[in-house]
């Protein structure tokens, strides 16, 4: 008796066992009905209907592929795409990764530049050609001045001088020493900042055919100074440090001063872009880069003598 197709359920097409293997030409005989039995073929294909019927009730997502009876392997999972939704979550939370990673690195370079500034002031291990002080401070052009009575340099340059102060007001400043002052000492009115102060010396050394100077700053101004100085000069000039240790100034404990950690920050900013300036242009007295910084050239570009 032949079993119609539409009474078929799993259960009642599992509990028709396959047909014994006969031989015949008719391809009808092979995958179809035939007294009560079912071919091994038509069993398998109505169960993967039956199934694919189930899981579509289900709301499961089926492959074009399974449909057609295609198969294949690998490629990733089997769900939906990523939504435009997920794919921005994944963005933020990168450029948030980022953000952090930056500001920690941040974070950490400015407590080792805090903790590379020097505590105390030490005199030079020998003399140089020349000495420099550039302006910021009264004790920079005190220490300087004691450097040059010292013997540590034939000369000083006084880098950045205002323009409204002259030589009488240095030695009114420095009464014990006006003899050096009228010898010995230069005055630069052109530097109009760090870079400036770089390019002027310089032009100091070539002039008197120095080939190192000790160098006279703030301890928090040093590390900017020593870049813009290394940038500038060739290669074989040898500068000395000799940071000058600011009164109200605290490296040691910076966070209880809001004054020393505005201070501190911003210099450490400043020393942040001249480094990476420095990195990319050839020479700060012909650079696009120099001037962008200064908002203008970095030095005055007057008629006048370029030291006093």
């Amino acid at each position: 008796m032949r079993v119609p197709e539409a009474s078929l359920t799993p259960d009642r097409a599992a509990s028709l066992g396959p047909c014994p293997l006969f031989t015949g030409t008719g391809a009808s005989e092979r995958i179809g009905l035939r007294d009560g039995c079912l071919s091994a073929a038509a069993i398998g294909t109505m169960l993967d209907t039956v199934e694919m019927t189930s899981r579509m009730q289900r709301g499961m997502t089926t492959r074009t592929g399974d449909v057609v009876g295609w198969s294949w392997s690998g490629g990733g999972s089997e769900g939906p795409p990523p939504s435009r939704w997920s794919l921005r979550r994944r963005l933020a939370l990168g450029l948030a990764g980022l953000g952090l990673a930056a500001g920690l690195a941040l974070g950490l370079g400015f407590l080792a530049f805090v903790a590379g500034l020097a505590r105390s002031e030490r005199m030079p291990l020998g003399p140089s050609d020349g000495i420099v002080a550039l302006t910021g401070g009264a004790q920079r052009i005190e220490d300087a001045m004691d450097l040059l009575a010292g013997g540590y340099g034939r000369r000083l340059l006084i880098t950045g001088v205002n323009e409204r102060t002259s030589r009488d007001e240095i030695a009114r400043l420095n009464p014990g020493q006006q003899h050096l002052i009228a010898c010995c000492v230069d005055l630069d009115y052109r530097a109009r900042n760090t870079i400036g102060n770089a390019i002027e010396i310089r032009r100091w050394m070539r002039e008197n055919g120095f080939r190192s100077v000790a160098v006279v700053t703030s301890n928090y101004h040093m590390p900017r100074t020593l870049v813009e100085l290394d940038h500038a000069l060739a290669e074989g000039h040898q500068v000395v440090p000799h940071p000058v240790v600011p009164e109200g100034v605290d490296p040691d404990q910076w966070w209880r001063h809001p004054a020393s950690a505005r201070l501190l920050a911003s210099e450490y900013a400043k020393f942040l872009v001249a480094w990476v300036r420095t990195r990319f242009e050839s020479d700060p007295e012909h650079s696009s880069a120099a001037v962008l910084v200064s908002r203008g050239h970095p030095v005055k570009m007057v008629a006048e003598p370029l030291v006093r």
